[in-house]
């Protein structure tokens, strides 16, 4: 009985520490996170998985510039900057013109494209930052999927993942560099998560 008493306050002494190590002193779990970062990210540059016109590869450059200045916004926690910067971002994907793209190179792109255009959507026409946030897990999702297939210009993608968003269900992001800054919970926890994958720019011609 003493035995099985110890272990099970072991298993929530262990639950409180994971916890905290998510939301406690934001200094210390913050440098924590970024060295367990730097540690994990592999520096081979993958290639995507389809060759594709360098002008595309711009073209998704400048949504993710645009989607970075959205999650910032998601950071801040203002519903009303949140909407702004949807709508740029969908202005910037816009401006994407499927029509350098062919065969399976193009039937992926329209795979991604249409639920981070839905979503986007969904975030410009809410206030409700908690459902903003739900939608923005759509349109991270996919714009990974989309950098990983066709590939970036001039910036690296840092694939964030953090276990605590939606009630412990878990969620990504994505980000310009390896500085945990979250966008599920603002300053509630601005540093809890963890980069799972870099994905770096490819040169340019």
């Amino acid at each position: 009985m003493k035995i099985r008493s110890s272990v099970i306050a072991l298993s929530v002494s262990a639950t409180g520490l994971i916890f905290m190590n998510c939301g406690g002193d934001k200094h210390h779990h913050g440098a924590h996170s970024e060295k367990d970062a730097k540690e994990s990210m592999t520096s081979e540059v993958s290639k995507p998985v389809h060759d594709v016109d360098q002008k595309f590869q711009e073209q998704l450059t400048a949504v993710f510039t645009s989607y970075v200045d959205l999650q910032e916004a998601f950071v801040s926690s203002d519903p009303s900057k949140v909407q702004k910067e949807a709508s740029e971002t969908t202005d910037a994907l816009k401006n994407v013109d499927m029509t350098l793209l062919s065969g399976a190179a193009h039937n992926d792109w329209m795979v991604y494209v249409a639920p981070i255009e839905s979503s986007l959507t969904e975030i410009a026409g809410s206030g409700d930052i908690e459902a903003q946030r739900k939608a923005f897990t759509t349109v991270s999702d996919n714009l990974y999927k989309s950098i990983k297939s066709f590939g970036l210009v001039g910036e690296d993608a840092y694939y964030t993942y953090c276990p605590m968003a939606f009630d412990n269900q878990g969620a990504h992001w994505l980000s310009d560099n390896d500085k945990i800054r979250n966008p599920y919970f603002g300053d509630k926890m601005l540093t809890c998560g963890h980069v799972k994958e870099k994905l770096a720019s490819q040169s340019s011609n």
